[in-house]
């Protein structure tokens, strides 16, 4: 049986009046791209227009068009499943999905879609959110005080973004432009921005972005972790938090940590986009991960080691809403290996199993990852990893 087909889905986004729809017909009319397309439009009110608008484009005979009434971040999420699982019925008419958001739309939701349902898993991928921005109005929606409870959406659609299109540049004077570009950043560092006029762009620089694709998170660029004096000019509740060092970590410390903060909902409401490229004490393959509030995935790369005269290095950046920078740099440094182990190979240690405390025997140490290879003195021999250095999990034998 041939491999299923997995179809690439770009989000467009951005506040109403922005210009996504002028933006996806540029991209359907551009045919450099050779790519067909499916179409997911979504409309707030109950009589949709923007499909219309599309459908009068000369070149979209061959798209295939999907039209939603309702937000589709809350009460058509259901319903985006089942469009896509119908449009995958037609996957060989087409080779990507476009989901055009309506303006009122929280991201996050979307992007979630596709990693919760195990069907929509197989059949799609997240290749990219790409958020338009129109430069002449942007600052005072950022700035727009919303009731208790009400999330700000323009700060939501900036903030997850992969790309940025400042659009309406012609409207603004080149150092209000500059500005609003410090104002993105503070607030996503790691999103490239476009300047544009009429939403054109080069749909290369939208399409096949691959930024959710793990190991495309080991190309991002470091450049962001340098502080940029315009960065804390505004008091916005989103900010980024980036950290970095030379050296190693305890991978099973930082899944534990990361763990810890995701499984707490109020947290992890804050937790927008997260994700890094870490050196793993013991391990050869480059660590990746990233994810969306509560969602996270991580892994070693499957074909990226470090080499032999690459320093090896952590790198993480957090963009969230109210989030505690000097509680996430503090507990992701906490994940640092700065010591020595406190047992050798050949120790006789007791380890903390399924059982209850066994007596084991160290045979190995940063195995893969893991403090400790350890031997269980039992009939089989059963070997076991110790995750972390400390008396929770190893402790020296009693009496020692």
């Amino acid at each position: 049986m041939p491999p299923r087909k997995v179809v690439p889905c770009t989000v467009l986004t951005g506040f109403l009046g922005s210009g996504k729809t002028t933006l996806l017909n540029h991209i359907l009319s551009d045919q450099t791209h050779k790519l067909k397309f499916a179409i997911i439009e979504n409309e707030f009110g109950a009589v949709g227009v923007d499909d219309k608008i599309v459908a009068q484009q000369e070149n979209t005979s061959e798209e295939i068009i999907e039209v939603m009434n309702g937000c589709i971040c809350c009460t058509v999420r259901g319903d985006l499943v089942e469009a896509l699982k119908r449009l995958y019925k037609k996957v060989a008419q087409f080779d990507a999905v476009i989901i055009e958001t309506t303006g009122l739309a929280d991201p996050a939701p979307v992007a979630q879609t596709f990693f919760v349902d195990e069907d929509i898993k197989r059949m799609y991928k997240l290749d990219g959110i790409i958020t338009v921005v129109d430069a002449k109005h942007i600052m005072q929606h950022l700035d727009e005080e919303k009731p208790e409870g009400v999330e700000n959406e323009s700060v939501e659609q900036v903030a997850f973004a992969d790309r940025v299109l400042l659009n309406k540049t012609d409207l603004v004077e080149p150092e209000e432009l500059a500005k609003i570009e410090a104002r993105i950043k503070s607030m996503n560092k790691t999103a490239e921005i476009f300047q544009c006029q009429y939403s054109k762009v080069d749909p290369k620089h939208l399409l096949n972005l691959e930024a959710f694709n793990l190991d495309r998170v080991l190309e991002f660029d470091p450049e962001f972790l340098k502080a940029d004096p315009e960065d804390h000019q505004h008091d916005d509740r989103v900010t980024s938090v980036a950290v970095k060092f030379e050296g190693e970590l305890n991978v099973n410390m930082l899944q534990m940590w990361i763990g810890e903060l995701v499984g707490t909902p109020e947290k992890a409401a804050g937790l927008f986009r997260y994700k890094g490229v870490l050196a793993v004490k013991g391990a050869e393959q480059k660590w990746v991960f990233q994810g969306v509030h509560m969602l996270f995935a991580g892994g070693f790369s499957e074909d990226k080691a470090w080499g032999p005269n690459e320093p090896r290095e952590c790198r993480f950046v957090f963009i969230g809403k109210d989030i505690d920078e000097e509680s996430l740099k503090e507990g992701f440094m906490k994940c640092r290996v700065t010591e020595e182990l406190r047992f050798a190979v050949g120790d006789m240690v007791e380890a903390r199993c399924d059982g209850g405390w066994k007596p084991a025997k160290v045979i190995k140490i940063w195995d893969d990852g893991h403090p400790y290879r350890l031997e269980v003195q039992d009939r089989e021999k059963t070997n076991i990893w110790g995750p972390i250095d400390e008396d929770v999990c190893v402790r020296a034998m009693a009496g020692a």
